[in-house]
This record gives structure tokens, sequence and C-alpha cells, in this order.
């Protein structure tokens, strides 16, 4: 009864059963005013509340848990991000991994050698057109040779052994 005087949230039953979470589900929810995440516990909800009261149902993909607390933490963490204002560089949700469908390109902390092993040259050089060069050649690379189901949905299914 206390939540009839509010305006309806968006609701999202996170299930087994549901849609693959994906980037593209947090930059929308990011947008919505308002959402609701309903957990089950063991052997998920009353499948009359998955009828009648959710709006979408989401998985966290091919995991057991036993509820869905955990998978409610990285939907909040993935949803808080994108709202303007929570990140320090407004910039990072625009260049991370799945932005764009790809994975992020290999990143390199100081010093530029550690050891014997040395962050690539291209790096160091300044000179700002190779480094992006470099970046975007990473990015498709490892996301062909890690993930080839994202590389195959941005290049068709003919580039997917490319």
């Amino acid at each position: 009864d206390a939540l009839a005087d509010l305006p309806r949230s968006h609701q999202i039953l996170l299930t087994p059963a549901g849609d693959r979470l994906t980037q593209d589900h947090l930059a929308r929810w990011s947008e919505m005013g308002s959402i609701t995440l309903i957990c089950g516990r063991y052997e998920g909800v009353d499948h009359r509340v998955a009828e009648h009261l959710v709006d979408e149902e989401v998985s966290m993909g091919d995991v057991v848990l036993m509820g869905g607390e955990v998978a409610a933490l990285a939907i909040i963490e993935g949803v808080a991000r994108l709202i303007p204002g929570s990140l320090g560089n407004p910039e990072s949700p625009i260049s991370e991994s799945f932005s764009d469908g790809l994975l992020e390109e290999p990143q390199y902390t100081r010093p530029a050698r550690y050891d014997d092993w040395e962050v690539p040259a291209v790096l160091l050089s300044g000179d700002h057109r190779a480094v992006d060069a470099w970046r975007q050649s990473q990015r498709r690379e490892r996301t062909k040779r890690r993930r080839p189901d994202l590389w195959e949905k941005i290049s068709g299914p003919d580039d997917a052994e490319a």
C-alpha cells in the first residue's frame, strides 16, 4: 500500500530465464527516472509476479546464484556510472569496453619499463594519431580474439573469421 502513492517505476526481474544483461540495458535504464530490481531467492519468485508485475526479465548470464542480490549490485553500479556527474571523467563511459561494441585496449601505467616488460613504444611516442590508431587496432584484435560473439555483431557473420 505504501507504494501506491508513488509513480510506477520500471520493474526488472533478475532471473536466469531473462534476456542476457548488456551494456545497452544499462544505458537505457540510466535514462529512466526510476527502476525497481526484483530479486528472487533460491527458487525465484512467484510466476504471477513475472506475468503481471514485471516490465522485463534480465539474466546475468549462464550462472546460478543463490539470489538476485549480487546481480542487482552489478546492475546498480553499471547504471550509476552512466548517470552524468557520477564519474570524475565524463568521457569514461564513452570510451570504455562495450561503448561501441569493442573491448577496451590494453591499459598501461608507469613505469614505462618493469623488469623486462615494456610499454609499447607507440604509447610513449607523443604522436596522438599513432596512439589512437594503435588503440583502435588493439581493441579490434582483442575483441576478435577474446569475444568472437561481439566481433560478429559489429562486423557481420562473413567477417567473424577474419
